[in-house]
């Protein structure tokens, strides 16, 4: 590790090394990425980083049990459909 990576390269890495096959996200805990992230910058918090990049677009998260899913913008999952979406199939 001559070269030290970025925020957005190490994130856009574990993406991509830590995921499980078949998947196209991590899970922020179980992954072990926070662990990792706060190891190799030294104790930084991985939630600001990771909000900062979602924020600039760079990554996607997504909420789920016991913490949030990282994914590359291009991979991630389309949401479950908007409010106006709901409100269109309900009739109001």
């Amino acid at each position: 590790m001559s070269e030290r990576l970025s925020h957005e390269e190490f994130v856009r890495k574990a993406i991509v090394s830590l995921r499980k096959e078949g998947y196209k996200g991590i899970h922020t805990v179980y992954s072990g990425f926070n662990e990792a992230f706060k190891k190799y910058f030294a104790g930084e918090n991985p939630v600001e980083v990771t909000n900062r990049l979602a924020n600039e677009g760079k990554i996607v998260i997504r909420p789920v049990k016991g913490g949030v899913m990282l994914y590359l913008p291009e991979e991630a999952p389309q949401g479950k459909g908007s409010a106006d979406e709901a409100l269109k199939k309900m009739g109001l």
